[in-house]
């Protein structure tokens, strides 16, 4: 992956500074914390999918099911930040 990827950990890192004003340091530690405890609630090969999604692994191979469910979760993960 290079650096002019902008995956959706990213894209939700910088999310997290517009809306906080907390440090770019801050807000990955605490994506990550949110990251990790939707994690911890999954079934292993779905937090998978999670990781692969969140670290731009998601390409068109992926299957429809996988895409929608990466679109929905980006969006969960979204509105659950848009109200911090």
């Amino acid at each position: 992956m290079t650096a002019i990827v902008v995956t959706a950990m990213n894209e939700l890192i910088n999310l997290v500074v517009q809306k906080t004003g907390i440090s770019q340091d801050e807000a990955q530690k605490a994506v990550q914390v949110v990251i990790d405890a939707i994690k911890s609630k999954l079934p292993g090969p779905i937090a998978a999918q999670v990781d692969a999604y969140l670290s731009g692994g998601a390409s068109g191979e992926v299957n429809a099911l996988e895409a929608e469910a990466g679109d929905m979760l980006k969006n969960k993960l979204g509105g659950l930040l848009g109200k911090l």
